[in-house]
């Protein structure tokens, strides 16, 4: 609820100020009064009147100089001040020189003192109004400015995050809220790794053009299928891809998913092969996958970097695909377990790897067992 507009009245003779006061209490004014121009600015920096009724003739500093140092006050600069002038035009002149919004002469008649009075108080609410709505408008700006920027450095993150992981589980850690994924930690995961058979020769004897347009579509498919399966894509290296699974978001069926996804690829990739035999070239899919514990984390620096893993276990993978034969899927002993319910495979055999003093226990998946696969 609006309160009761508030008067200032100045003057140094005690009876004008009773008058006034007589005249505005019962007309629903507040007054604050003052008899001397120091008095009245004193006032103006505790109370915020909504007029200042301030007489011309005062000892010391008279209302000129009290109307001038209310208008170079920022904080009072817009209050409506009205002169009480005995005399005529050359005061008005002066008052109007000294910032004075309307006159009242003496001796006054109430009626017009006290319109004109409701007419300023009018217009300071008016001003008060805009200076609020002002004030508002800016907040809602600095709210908006600030969540505009909360949503870049959002998107700044979904962006970074996105080079490595597939978009939807970038998605989730964004919406959680939590990195400390990215620290280094050990974790159980299955790698699958894959390249190009033939791909060297291709590469030396094709135009650099189709080498560009056949990686771009195995890329693109192959890049499908892992956002697909929800694998982590740790990287691209020409034609050759490394995925894994179990991290950063947890996978019970890791070695299955894995083994689905290679199937998928493989069929997929063939579908691209018969195009490019088409066209004159010579392209098949090899895969290996192995399951084991690895360190993974961030690797790079500020403005590069990607999600990694490091361990044996990546090697074993990697091994295993450059021992594949053109559309073979190798897969190690562990697995082969994993996975054994719902895959047909078959042992190939103990493979002495590069990197490995062991041979190490290797199959071969040809496919899902249609009998055993419910989804």
């Amino acid at each position: 609820m609006t309160s009761d507009p508030l008067v200032l009245v100045v003057d140094d003779l005690a009876p004008n100020v009773r008058l006034l006061e007589a005249v505005l209490s019962p007309r629903g004014f507040r007054v604050a009064t003052a008899s001397s121009g120091e008095e009245a600015l004193a006032v103006l920096s505790t109370e915020h009147p909504d007029v200042v009724l301030l007489d011309i003739v005062m000892p010391g500093m008279d209302g000129y100089e009290v109307c001038r140092r209310i208008r170079e006050d920022p904080g009072t600069a817009f209050l409506p001040v009205i002169m009480i002038t005995a005399s005529g035009e050359q005061e008005k002149i002066r008052a109007i020189e000294c910032g004075a919004d309307d006159f009242v002469g003496k001796p006054f008649d109430q009626a017009e003192l006290l319109a004109r009075v409701r007419s300023l108080v009018r217009v300071k609410r008016y001003h008060d109004t805009i200076q609020r709505q002002a004030a508002e408008l800016a907040r809602w700006n600095r709210e908006l400015e600030q969540r505009v920027q909360d949503q870049i450095e959002q998107l700044d993150r979904v962006s970074r995050l996105r080079r490595f992981l597939p978009a939807q589980l970038a998605d989730r850690i964004i919406s959680s809220g939590d990195e400390s994924f990215l620290n280094p930690h050990r974790r159980e995961i299955t790698v699958v790794c894959c390249d190009l058979r033939g791909f060297t020769a291709f590469a030396e004897a094709a135009e650099p053009e189709d080498v560009w347009d056949i990686l771009g579509e195995y890329n693109s498919a192959l890049g499908d299928l892992v956002g697909r399966f929800e694998g982590t894509l740790e990287r691209f290296t020409g034609d050759g891809l490394v995925v894994f699974f179990n991290d950063p978001v947890p996978c019970d069926d890791a070695p299955l998913r894995s083994v689905r996804m290679a199937l998928t690829m493989r069929q997929r990739v063939q579908e691209l092969a018969d195009g490019w035999q088409r066209r004159g070239h010579e392209l098949a899919l090899g895969m290996g996958i192995a399951q084991g514990y690895a360190t993974l984390g961030r690797v790079g620096y500020a403005d590069r970097f990607e999600y990694a893993s490091v361990g044996s276990v990546s090697n074993l993978a990697a091994r295993l695909c450059a021992e594949a034969a053109p559309w073979q899927i190798l897969v190690t002993q562990r697995v082969n377990a994993a996975a054994e319910e719902v895959v047909v495979s078959r042992l190939v055999g103990e493979l002495s790897l590069r990197g490995f003093s062991r041979p190490v226990r290797t199959f071969e998946v040809s496919g899902l067992d249609s009998a055993k696969v419910t989804s």
